[in-house]
């Protein structure tokens, strides 16, 4: 049953990494893959000095980690409150209701985002303008573009994040809620001493794999949300890379850029994982 999955992950993770020796080469289109001239580290160092090295660090930490800090407890909250509604039907309703939006694709989302924050038309740019901010575009600004992107990812995506931890509200054993009961604990002693601390090792493994890619904010919805307005805080790494290898044709170059990005995730995880492991005996591996 697992030979199907194993096999994917083969085709579309493992075999493609037989392209990452293009970041070691110069490219030429005739030589295929592992032709080109090899030129070592040259391209992470012109990575390295460039003039947008900084920039691109600096924008991809500021949207991730925001991202991470406003995010990841969203989900935990959420799958708290949905715990505690007793009415079985309601809650039903009301987990379906927060799940559908993650089924909406980027391109329906960011088309949704310019409809409601437009300045003239969208009903979100008519209620800033009412309150004196009139012509405000957000998505056309620098300072707004973070808490913009945050805000609809979380909205996008806190009711399917919240469902690994439902699930693991879900095994606690009912004998610890009645012990609580009898001892005389009210709803938020119950939520502090039996169900967060049946949800930690799974808070812990979630937030070790996103600390692995901190550096990786996914490239549609930024891209699609990006504009020559807010570009100085809304060019990431990923959308770089694009510009880089798919415009303009340096295919060493980007391959290069996203090896750097893949190499620094990497160490995050290793380094996030190991002091898991030692401060709360929690870890991948």
């Amino acid at each position: 049953m697992v030979l199907p999955a194993v096999v994917c992950v083969i085709i579309f993770n493992y075999i493609p990494m037989y392209g990452v020796q293009l970041a070691f080469r110069e490219y030429d289109f005739t030589a295929g893959l592992t032709g080109g001239e090899f030129v070592g580290l040259k391209y992470f160092e012109q990575f390295i000095n460039s003039h947008m090295f900084t920039d691109l660090i600096r924008n991809t930490l500021l949207i991730s980690i925001t991202t991470i800090v406003i995010g990841f407890p969203a989900p935990i909250i959420l799958a708290l409150l949905i715990n505690q509604i007793r009415w079985k039907r309601g809650k039903r309703i009301l987990q379906t209701t927060v799940y559908l939006p993650h089924f909406i694709s980027f391109v329906v989302l960011v088309g949704l985002l310019n409809v409601l924050l437009s300045p003239n038309t969208g009903l979100i740019g008519l209620i800033i303008s009412k309150l004196g901010f009139e012509g405000t575009n957000l998505l056309a600004s620098v300072t707004a573009f973070i808490p913009v992107y945050v805000l609809s990812d979380i909205w996008q995506h806190v009711g399917w994040n919240s469902i690994i931890y439902l699930a693991a509200l879900a095994s606690v054993d009912p004998q610890l809620y009645d012990a609580a009961k009898i001892d005389g604990a009210n709803r938020w002693q119950i939520i502090r001493n039996v169900e967060i601390p049946a949800i930690i090792p799974t808070i812990v493994i979630l937030l070790i794999l996103n600390m692995g890619t901190i550096i990786s904010t996914g490239f549609e919805k930024i891209f699609l949300m990006q504009n020559s307005m807010n570009l100085p805080i809304s060019e990431v790494i990923e959308t770089y890379v694009y510009k880089i290898g798919i415009v303009s044709n340096q295919f060493s170059y980007a391959a290069a850029i996203g090896l750097f990005n893949t190499l620094i995730n990497f160490s995050l995880l290793l380094i996030v994982n190991t002091i898991a492991k030692r401060a709360a005996k929690i870890s991948l591996w």
